[in-house]
């Protein structure tokens, strides 16, 4: 089983080794998408952890433990539909193809799971309707 998640490190995590526990003691294979952390700060990783559903949920257990809070990647990010025009512009910069528009209907289709927090949907969207939780507040 693989999931994508959003690790929020507090102050008092960062400079702890609970990636690497992680491995050694839940035999979760870790795939960091994207990084904002350093030791003494709060900070976030962007991961997409597999293994047996098990061991995910005993390690996640462990991650909240030890005050990480773990979120869906799908919930750290939104945007607003009833205001998107289907233009297109965000679809054609996102290369992990999260964004897709296409026949038949030609109407903007968002798949949490592809993305990977690369924000250039946040440049393209000429009217500003994507919102990403990952980078706030570091």
């Amino acid at each position: 089983m693989i999931k994508k998640l959003v690790l929020s490190f507090p102050v008092d995590a960062t400079d702890r080794s609970l990636t690497y526990d992680l491995v050694k003691r839940y035999d979760i294979r870790i795939n960091i998408l994207k990084a904002e952390i350093e030791a003494g700060k709060s900070g976030k990783l962007l991961v997409e952890l597999e293994a047996e559903e098990e061991q995910l949920e005993k390690g996640i257990t462990y991650l909240e433990e030890n005050s990480v809070t773990v979120s869906p990647l799908a919930s750290k990010i939104s945007y607003d539909k009833s205001r998107c025009i289907n233009c297109g512009n965000c679809a054609s910069t996102c290369f992990s193809h999260a964004l897709t528009i296409g026949a038949p209907d030609w109407e903007l289709q968002f798949n949490p799971e592809k993305c990977i927090v690369c924000k250039l949907c946040l440049k393209s969207c000429p009217l500003k309707l994507f919102r990403i939780e990952f980078t706030e507040g570091i």
